[in-house]
């Protein structure tokens, strides 16, 4: 285990975050907001001599494997995590140390849960750091500093892995500090694009840099009580569009980019991804008709519930707990499946449930023909064993902790609909649940005990359970994987 570099790693994201907490400093100043800006730039201060003190020299061994690579993201999103719990903390906002941690890993996680229920006493500087904390976690800070940093040469793909979303991760270009800098600059454009959108809709300023944070990064913490209630229809339109932009694999944008439009929409995992948010948003329309007053009003509140749910990223117009148990059951499903391998959303990911079915229907023809000899494909090609056979264990790994964090939570005596969306959200990095942690309420109904165990879902279902569980076994320490 290559210690010295693990340790220069974590004091580079630490630095890095010193910088990024500038961002909310200049919102306090530029508000007003004295006592935050003494706050955020004391927090900067301390991630900055933190960091150095971590970093020190850079080691003459920059190797990393594995092992390496899932500990090193694992406790950078650690630390990152209480680092930038101290500026809620100490604004007073957050007066309970748990509540502010539960609240930004929320938002580094892009998941979007809330102990609050009142957002708009917040200051402005305060919004604009939950929001740019989804902006952050989104496509992944190590996967920042990867474009930003030469950091391990081609060891460093193994921190891209780590950290990215979907069964499987791989280069875009040969070098890895230049896929990093493809994907965010995609990433980037987006954002710009959904900024200048809902600007020219009407939405003030603010807000529109607050809500194309959350989008891009598939969050969903807003500026609002009413989360996206408030806003026009115009504004509804441009969010849906983008979270279900911000959802398909940036593989995508990258052909698309590179002038391969055939192969960018022979994409099997985004045809798939679309055909379900279409046939959901009909399901849900035509079952919740008569709450709206025509077609119009019925589709658009159904495809941005459709599209914020199967995303992750959990904003609201209305309060579906109200709507008919046929279209909440429908949501609760989409809160499994999620968005696309390779994109900002949580969940499963499309992917892994295309195998999945792909792989059943393939067993039940092998049962009917026992002679035949059929492979899984997916894409257009065979999929190799190890990718089953990791699926198959993060399936069961997922299974588990899901059902141990249910069983914690519930010694705080709250229903089963509560207890058991309350993990699906945390761990599919969604936000809102049902029942107690609808869209209208928060998770301040459970106690400490049951925020700790939920923020170490939404951290495991950000970095896809492994690093996490490997950080938390001792026996890696033993061990270097190839």
């Amino acid at each position: 285990m290559n210690h010295r570099m693990i340790r220069y790693i974590i004091g580079s994201l630490t630095q890095m975050e010193a910088a990024m907490l500038l961002v909310p400093a200049l919102t306090a100043l530029i508000y007003g907001e004295a006592a935050c800006v003494a706050v955020f730039l004391g927090s900067a201060l301390f991630c900055l001599l933190g960091g150095h003190l971590l970093k020190g020299k850079k080691p003459d061994d920059v190797t990393i494997f594995s092992s390496e690579g899932y500990v090193s993201v694992a406790v950078c999103w650690v630390v990152m995590s209480i680092c930038g719990a101290m500026p809620l903390y100490f604004s007073g906002y957050f007066p309970n140390p748990v509540d502010a941690l539960f609240e930004i890993v929320s938002g580094f996680t892009t998941t979007g849960a809330t102990i609050l229920s009142d957002v708009e006493i917040l200051p402005r500087s305060v919004l604009m750091w939950r929001s740019f904390s989804h902006w952050v976690g989104g496509m992944g800070v190590l996967v920042f500093m990867l474009a930003l940093l030469p950091m391990a040469g081609a060891s460093s793909m193994y921190l891209m892995r780590a950290e990215s979303p979907g069964p499987s991760v791989g280069k875009l270009v040969p070098k890895v500090r230049s896929t990093a800098k493809i994907l965010y600059s995609i990433y980037f454009f987006l954002t710009i694009a959904e900024f200048l959108f809902l600007v020219l809709a009407g939405c003030p300023v603010f807000d529109s840099v607050n809500l194309s944070f959350a989008t891009a990064g598939t969050g969903g913490f807003g500026v609002l009580n009413s989360s996206a209630g408030a806003y026009n229809a115009a504004i509804q339109i441009i969010l849906t569009a983008f979270m279900i932009l911000f959802g398909v694999n940036f593989n995508v944008y990258f052909l698309i980019y590179t002038k391969n439009i055939k192969d960018a929409f022979r994409c099997e995992e985004a045809r798939i991804y679309m055909g379900i948010i279409g046939m959901s948003v009909l399901l849900i329309s035509i079952n919740t008709y008569s709450m709206f007053t025509g077609p119009g009003e019925t589709v658009r509140h159904a495809a941005f519930q459709v599209a914020s749910i199967i995303t992750t990223t959990g904003f609201s117009t209305v309060d579906f707990e109200l709507w008919p148990e046929f279209s909440r059951t429908i949501l609760v499903i989409l809160m499994f499946v999620g968005a696309c391998a390779g994109s900002t959303g949580g969940g499963i990911k499309v992917s892994r449930v295309t195998i999945m079915a792909k792989t059943i229907v393939k067993e039940l023809a092998v049962m009917n023909h026992p002679r035949n000899v059929r492979k899984t494909r997916f894409e257009g090609k065979p999929v190799e064993h190890e990718v089953l056979r990791s699926i198959n264990v993060f399936l069961i790994t997922y299974l588990g902790i899901f059902v141990l964090s249910t069983l914690v939570i519930s010694l705080d005596g709250l229903d089963g609909i509560t207890n058991f969306t309350a993990v699906a959200s945390t761990i599919n990095n969604i936000g809102p649940g049902l029942s107690k942690v609808g869209p209208t309420q928060n998770f301040s109904v459970y106690s400490n005990l049951s925020k700790l165990v939920l923020t170490f879902d939404m951290l495991a279902g950000r970095l896809e359970i492994f690093p996490m569980l490997i950080m938390c076994t001792a026996g890696f320490k033993r061990k270097r994987w190839n």
